[in-house]
């Protein structure tokens, strides 16, 4: 809800980079195009859905918009999972990917559980 940005908006757009650069591998070497899509929905939502908390128009405003993309981080996991599982990842990218994703996710729900801290009257 500030101006200035926060160590998870810089960390999910960077985030999206990586996933844009494996769907376009995925794409381009793999010919894969159904998986390869939920990924990069999924893990490029994360940043847009940060962006989006930090013009909250209220705190509970902040506590949903960083819920749902605590769901996209937690779907894009499952993504990443099922391509490496089925060979279309390799361990060293599915790893690198998976560890991101999971700090990620534990920043936001960080952020939600202090935002909720707020909500509740001292």
């Amino acid at each position: 809800m500030s101006n200035r940005r926060s160590i998870i908006e810089d960390r999910s757009f960077l985030f999206a980079i990586s996933i844009i650069k494996t769907y376009k591998c995925l794409v381009d070497k793999e010919k894969e195009y159904i998986l390869s899509k939920q990924l990069v929905r999924s893990g490029t939502a994360i940043g847009a859905l940060v962006r989006e908390a930090q013009n909250a128009e209220s705190t509970k405003d902040f506590i949903h918009k960083l819920s749902i993309a605590q769901k996209e981080c937690d779907e894009t996991i499952y993504w990443v999972d099922l391509l490496k599982i089925t060979k279309y990842l390799n361990d060293t990218v599915s790893k690198d990917l998976t560890s991101e994703a999971m700090e990620l996710l534990k920043m936001i729900k960080s952020a939600i559980l202090t935002s909720r801290k707020k909500l509740i009257p001292s």
